[in-house]
């Protein structure tokens, strides 16, 4: 008998249309309200994806799940509230809840402790504590949408739980190990324990099954610096192990994550899932999807991964800053010309407020920017190849790539924020532009303003930086980051930056928000054409239990 392995997860809802989607412990029917669909099956695993059309707009709708006609959600017993489908319309209210970077482990000591000289903790899970709070709150109070953006599983420094699965599989099978790093997960087989550990634990598991999720991935989805260079890409592409590991890590994601970002439109027109559906075992078709997309071209980057989410008029584009590199040739990108396109034809559509999210910072604080810029201008040859491979040492050892480390994707990107916000080429400025990032382990955010007087913005813009939902730094790294942003550091960055010849930005952002080094989510409220941001920290009160401590509000 079918039972429930994860799910259900709520992920793409409209006005009229929503998508549930379920892992089973074997291949069935799974029905949601009046729709259902069969499972699929990759390599032993069944999932579904639920699609449900014709729903009332603006409504709040208590929703089961049927497994061969047979409830398995929720249980009978459970305490927690009943799971919804909330959908769209009119100009209703929107709260958008984000962050980045979970690492699964127990909650409790010794995970639950902060990180230190000697410890690697990882602190308070912040989306478990926002779920123990939903659970006190009624659903007019709770989030519209879940944004996470990257490190959704850690496929290069896997659980203690997982590790341990890892070490009895070699016990077996020993030569699937050979030259594997230690903690890195070796194909889709254990790719699926890392999504089953994340997303089981009881509150997080109720909290994406009623609350509506987009998800991107960042590096360690895959592996720590996955794409930061041509370089990286051809040593670890020479690596014995690396073909499963990454042929995993896209099957895996498409399954888990981006599937649910797409709307039932554009699954039509993909295809892809009708083609599981009608394959017995779809490990071939999804396999040598995920082989095209990683070898198509020199560099990655053949199937676009960036969507874009309408909230009546809020506009979410989610921008993939990984796979869509550009690396080799003069000039590297952060993402490609067709893809840049795309992203700047969307985020023209007029818009009451504009949320363009990235898994990656662009702006980043003190003086990280003149060192991102300076790193890469070495790596191209500005003080001469001798300096190259010191160059690409730096940018591995200190993971010197978000935006500021792609010269040509910063100018157009700091280029599209100044149309976007002083209404150039017929656009229609958005009351409200909102860049949303996370990655960097630390939360800030930052007000952003153009250094050209006779450019006048029309646009509230800022930038958000929320991360991690739970892996905080080490003492180590906090104080480098510190020193980073600070006077001394900004002065430092500012001299590299002027060392090999890069000009300052037209943009100029100060810090609205000092640097948080604790787990957190943030929180974006839109309401007409108003708009502000609550960030809070998750932590332990008096009595040992997980709290939100609130440690910036603003308006925007």
């Amino acid at each position: 008998m079918a039972e429930l392995i994860l799910g259900p997860i709520l992920r793409y809802v409209s006005d009229t249309e929503a998508t549930v989607w379920v892992e089973t412990s074997e291949p069935c029917e799974v029905r949601v309200l009046e729709s259902t669909t069969r499972t699929f099956t990759v390599a032993g695993h069944h999932y579904a994806l639920v699609i449900l059309q014709g729903l009332e707009p603006a409504s709040t709708i208590p929703y089961q799940v049927h497994l061969d006609g047979v409830r398995r959600w929720p249980d009978p017993d459970s305490r927690f509230p009943p799971s919804v489908i909330r959908t769209h319309g009119g100009d209703a209210e929107l709260d958008v809840l984000f962050g980045s970077c979970r690492s699964a482990a127990p909650h409790e000591p010794p995970y639950t402790e902060r990180a230190d000289d000697d410890r690697r903790g990882l602190g308070v899970d912040a989306l478990r504590a926002n779920g123990l709070r939903m659970m006190r709150q009624s659903p007019d109070e709770w989030p519209d949408v879940l944004v996470f953006l990257g490190d959704q599983v850690y496929a290069d420094d896997a659980s203690p739980i997982a590790q341990r699965r890892m070490e009895l599989r070699a016990e077996v099978d020993d030569d699937r190990y050979d030259d594997i790093p230690e903690g890195v997960v070796a194909d889709f087989e254990e790719y699926t324990w890392l999504y089953e550990e994340a997303w089981r634990q009881e509150v997080e598991r109720w909290v994406l099954s009623t609350v509506a999720s987009v998800m991107i991935f960042d590096d360690h989805d895959v592996i720590d610096d996955w794409n930061t260079s041509a370089a990286w890409v051809a040593d670890t592409r020479a690596q014995p192990w690396w073909e499963d590991h990454i042929i995993g890590a896209m099957m895996s994601y498409w399954i888990h994550q981006h599937l649910g970002n797409l709307s039932p439109a554009e699954i039509e027109r993909q295809g892809m899932l009708a083609r599981m559906l009608a394959s017995d075992d779809a490990e071939s078709v999804l396999r040598n999807w995920a082989f095209e997309s990683e070898g198509q071209t020199p560099i990655p980057g053949g199937y676009p991964f960036s969507f874009d989410r309408w909230f009546g008029d809020r506009h979410l584009v989610m921008v993939d800053t990984r796979n869509g590199r550009v690396l080799e040739g003069e000039t590297r990108k952060m993402v490609g010309d067709d893809e840049w396109e795309w992203i700047v034809d969307r985020c023209e559509e007029p818009c009451r407020h504009l949320m363009i999210a990235t898994s990656l910072p662009v702006f980043v604080p003190g003086g990280i920017h003149g060192l991102q810029q300076w790193s890469e201008a070495v790596c191209g040859g500005a003080w001469g190849p001798p300096f190259r491979w010191f160059g690409e040492k730096v940018r591995r050892a200190i993971d010197t790539e978000h935006w500021p480390g792609f010269d040509d994707s910063f100018r157009r990107f700091e280029g599209l924020l100044i149309d976007l916000a002083a209404g150039r080429h017929g656009v229609t400025p958005p009351e409200t532009i909102t860049v949303m990032g996370g990655d960097i382990h630390f939360s800030y955010g930052v007000v952003i303003e153009s250094r050209d007087e006779t450019t006048e913005f029309r646009s509230r813009v800022h930038q958000v930086v929320s991360s991690p939902i739970r892996n905080i730094l080490g003492k180590p790294e906090r104080r480098a980051m510190r020193f980073a942003e600070s006077d001394a550091g900004r002065r430092l960055g500012e001299w590299l930056r002027k060392r090999v010849h890069r000009p300052p930005s037209r943009l100029r952002w100060n810090l609205d928000v000092e640097p948080v080094f604790d787990n957190t989510m943030a929180r974006l409220h839109f309401e007409g054409d108003e708009a502000d941001l609550v960030m809070e920290r998750a932590t332990m009160d008096a009595d040992g239990h997980e709290e939100l401590v609130v440690f910036k509000r603003m308006v925007l």
